[in-house]
């Protein structure tokens, strides 16, 4: 309890019980602020606190960067847990039992960590969850009614070392990876007709990449950072991808221009995956991570999702009443429908994504074979330039984008298909672009911290140690590598759209994410299945993307509520990063362009070529490409303002939110996390003494 409360404050014994005048804002105001987690303190600003006494020496102090134990606030009401306290009693001691930590509570009492300083006794509190600032002990408390660690994911229905059965972990690994559909197969439905591939090369690359994700995810789950994450094509390659893709050097090539832009980018993100790979188990990670705060991962995040606007609605004008309508039904599904129930499971929010393209490619398949979409005389396998009727070239455009059969994927799918490595080739290397895809590798490891700390805090016991975040992200370097060698066209990296799937369904389990994962790889066999996503119209694909955007664009901003997003430095802060992340970008991507020229490209694909005309125009190519792209990419200059004005701004540790991560020794002597971080199979046994990339 604290000693904030003037009815519950114990009477100082160096000075008299005579009431002290009022000297500050507070006590003139009839202000009482509590910490103590009976009611909640207002987050509107900050509190001026009364001189504490000697009584209150070993509370934590707010200027020093730590806080009392908050219970968290949502929209200004107290959360209410869904079991009751005899319930949740039974299921803490069923959890300490597990963990053998019975015995841990009297030896943490024993090291001193139970103080008493003479008041009276005040009545046991219920389980709260501890601020996220707070400094994590020397001996990491086992009681439960200390911090409440135990205690403060219990809303999720499984957590990350439960095992229910098969079925129950069939069911809901289905159903975390169909509602993460949109992030896991749209990437390829943009790049590949972008290098000139057919629909069959869609499909192929789409199978490979449903191949690798499964891989990459198990290879996670067992030995990267142990967390439920699904691993997949992030989007966060996907501009500079891009940049490559439109590069000078590739315009006008005679044969497959498919196959030989793949070999590039394949070289490209085998570097870069290396570098990131040598980040991770070097343990340079760690002392990175000092860097990498709440402030910094959400506007990095937030631009890459607003870094593709001109890519999204230009798309769904091709075909407004298809494209609209499917951004229609997934915001009623989401945001409208999204507390509806059906045996328990809000299908409406979690399967958003697949209710709104099955219902949307219906209505489109309708309205094709009702002849919507047919004009008299006219074939849209006949290429726009031959066409010579105005009729014709009037509705042509409408024909291919409206009309759901002139993709010929499935029917030309073969039913067995084995994803292998060098598919397309022997993969080419050139060192300018490998510098930009090394540079788009430290924004992944970015982005995936801010997923390992958010994840952690809902299904593990404690947030992993830097040691164990190292060694995620030198295993996502390694699945990168996986990724450059079979051809997916970008690296592997945790998606971040996993912390609002698992916040969703309450599924924190790594069994159903590993069970998902081999589903996943067997689906990747059957041809049919690449084939069926690759024939997706690109109207419905741009509509997708238009929401699947936006959401990673929110998810992180969201990323701002571990620290205080009211303060005016952390405001100005994310302000400016997304403004000139913004800005700085369209001036290198309109320097040199006039009105009147005619590109080659189209109008949503101009931003990705800036290395043909960029300001930096010095006698070295390779410098001039590097500089020109990585300046274009929106992401890169929200992280490097973020970063440097967060870490030399001054702000407490409150303030800025800073990332509290579980310390090595003390998290070795608590059997909860040791179970959920330790390599299996005593594989860490082996490795216990690289002690950078570990518990």
């Amino acid at each position: 309890m604290s000693s904030s409360d003037p009815k519950t404050r114990p009477k100082p014994v160096t000075r008299p019980p005579a009431p002290v005048p009022p000297s500050s804002w507070a006590k003139r105001t009839g202000f009482k602020p509590k910490f103590s987690g009976e009611t909640n303190a207002s987050d509107s600003g900050q509190i001026a606190l009364p001189p504490r006494s000697r009584e209150n020496e070993n509370q934590p102090d707010l200027e020093a960067g730590r806080a009392r134990p908050v219970p968290p606030v949502v929209n200004g009401e107290q959360p209410v847990s869904e079991k009751g306290p005899a319930e949740k009693d039974q299921s803490v001691k069923k959890r300490r039992e597990a963990d053998g930590t019975n015995k841990g509570s009297s030896a943490a009492a024993a090291n001193g960590h139970t103080v008493n300083n003479g008041a009276a006794p005040q009545p046991q509190q219920p389980t709260r969850r501890p601020s996220r600032n707070e400094d994590v002990v020397d001996v990491l408390p086992q009681n439960v009614d200390d911090e409440g660690f135990v205690g403060r994911h219990s809303h999720m229905k499984y957590e990350l070392r439960d095992t229910p059965g098969l079925v129950p972990i069939g069911l809901y690994g289905f159903q975390h990876y169909l509602s993460m559909l949109g992030s896991l197969i749209l990437i390829p439905l943009v790049i590949v007709p972008a290098m000139g591939g057919t629909y069959e090369d869609t499909a192929n690359v789409v199978s490979t990449v449903l191949f690798v994700s499964g891989v990459t995810t198990l290879l996670h789950s067992f030995f990267g950072s142990r967390l439920p994450l699904i691993q997949g094509s992030s989007f966060v390659f996907l501009a500079p991808a891009l940049a490559i893709i439109n590069s000078p050097e590739f315009r006008g090539l005679n044969g497959n221009n498919f196959k030989h832009i793949m070999k590039e980018l394949q070289g490209a993100i085998i570097i870069a995956s290396a570098f990131q790979a040598l980040l991770g188990y070097s343990g340079l990670m760690s002392l990175f991570l000092r860097l990498i705060n709440p402030v910094v991962v959400a506007p990095t995040v937030a631009a890459v999702g607003i870094s593709f606007y001109s890519y999204g609605f230009p798309q769904v004008g091709n075909c407004l009443e298809i494209g609209a309508v499917q951004i229609l039904l997934v915001i009623i599904f989401s945001l409208y429908l999204r507390k509806i129930s059906v045996l328990g499971h809000r299908i409406f929010l979690i399967y958003a994504v697949p209710l709104g393209l099955v219902i949307t490619w219906a209505a489109a398949f309708l309205l094709t074979e009702a002849g919507a979409y047919s004009y008299k005389g006219c074939d849209t396998n006949i290429p726009s330039s031959n066409i010579v009727s105005e009729h014709c070239r009037k509705h042509v455009s409408r024909m291919k984008h409206c009309r759901v059969d002139t993709s010929h994927a499935f029917k030309s799918s073969p039913w067995f298909r084995f994803p292998y490595p060098l598919q397309w080739g022997t993969p080419v290397f050139h060192w300018k672009m490998a510098i930009v895809m090394c540079v788009v590798s430290i924004i992944a490891s970015v982005d995936s911290v801010g997923s390992y700390h958010a994840s952690s805090l809902l299904v593990s016991s404690r947030p992993p140690t830097p040691g164990v975040v190292s060694r995620g992200i030198g295993l996502e370097g390694l699945s990168s590598i996986l990724a450059g060698l079979w051809g997916t066209g970008t690296g592997s990296t945790t998606l971040t759209e996993n912390v609002h799937t698992i916040a969703v369904t309450k599924m924190g389990s790594r069994r159903a994410v590993e069970l998902g994962a081999c589903v996943l790889i067997v689906l990747s066999l059957v041809g049919k299945v690449g084939g069926f996503i690759a024939s997706i119209p690109e109207v419905m694909v741009a509509a997708l993307l238009c929401f699947m955007w936006a959401m990673l664009a929110a998810l992180g901003l969201s990323n701002l509520r571990y620290s205080e997003a009211g303060s005016s430095r952390n405001i100005i802060i994310v302000g400016l990063s997304l403004f000139f992340s913004l800005s700085i970008p369209a001036y290198f991507q309109q320097y040199g362009i006039s009105p009147n020229s005619n590109l080659s490209v189209p109008s949503y694909f101009q931003p990705y070529i800036v290395t043909s005309h960029g300001p930096f125009r010095t006698k070295y190519e390779g410098v001039n490409y590097i500089m020109n792209t990585l300046l274009s990419l929106h992401m890169v200059i929200a992280f490097i303002v973020a970063v440097i004005l967060d870490n030399t701004v001054p702000g407490s540790r409150q303030e800025r939110g800073v990332y509290v991560w579980s310390e090595s020794e003390a998290a070795r002597r608590e059997p909860a996390v040791v179970k959920d971080y330790e390599l299996p199979f005593r594989v860490g046994r082996i490795f216990r003494w690289v002690k950078w990339v570990g518990l």
